[in-house]
């Protein structure tokens, strides 16, 4: 999937969806007065550039070289030695994952102090099934409960929970996605209830653990 990813790099780098939110405030206030962080699966970098904006020397990463990250490497496989970061900062990105358990992990591994994850919520088995329908590389949202269970599992407390509701404009968010033709339609139909006036809603988690 990475060339599909560098492919559409800049279409994410100029995401509204993506470049700002309620979501990414909470996640950079999370991350204040830290010194270090990294910015796992950093897409079109709108976490590097906040949290630059608030003095932080940021560490990007991606699988995706067209993401332009400073480390081209997996969520699952961070090559940075224990406790390198003050900070871990994964957002919208986990439910790409291969193996988000083996990604939380790293990220735990990685940090010295604090993770913090943002991710779309598991909306149901149709949202599902809409969400791989537009995206091949879509591999799973995950429940609340699941995200609490797998970032303890990984030696973390959880420190802090907020939900969001994150309208989205349809029509540029299947663009993105190169979704069209019938697969849009079947989007569409599998995602009905959430739209609307031609936004969809979408639930977004985000979470603060600690070491």
């Amino acid at each position: 999937m990475t060339d599909v990813w560098s492919d559409r790099a800049a279409a994410y780098r100029e995401s509204a969806a993506h470049r700002e939110g309620p979501d990414l405030d909470v996640l950079v206030e999370w991350a204040a007065g830290a010194g270090t962080a990294l910015d796992v699966a950093t897409g079109g970098g709108h976490v590097a550039r906040r949290l630059r904006q608030i003095g932080i020397d940021v560490v990007t990463t991606d699988a995706a070289p067209g993401m332009q990250p400073d480390v081209v490497c997996r969520g699952e496989d961070l090559p940075f030695a224990d406790s390198s970061f003050d900070v871990v900062a994964c957002r919208v990105a986990a439910h790409h994952f291969a193996d988000v358990k083996a990604a939380v992990r790293e990220m735990a591994r990685v940090t010295s102090d604090r993770v913090l994850v943002v991710d779309n919520l598991y909306g149901g088995e149709a949202l599902e099934e809409a969400e791989r329908v537009r995206d091949p590389s879509h591999v799973r949202n995950y429940s609340a409960e699941e995200w609490r269970t797998m970032l303890e599992d990984s030696g973390l407390g959880i420190d802090d929970v907020r939900f969001f509701e994150k309208p989205i404009e349809l029509d540029p968010w299947l663009a993105r996605a190169g979704c069209e033709g019938e697969e849009a339609e079947r989007v569409r139909e599998l995602a009905a209830d959430r739209i609307s006036d031609g936004w969809i809603t979408l639930e977004r988690i985000a979470v603060k653990a600690v070491k």
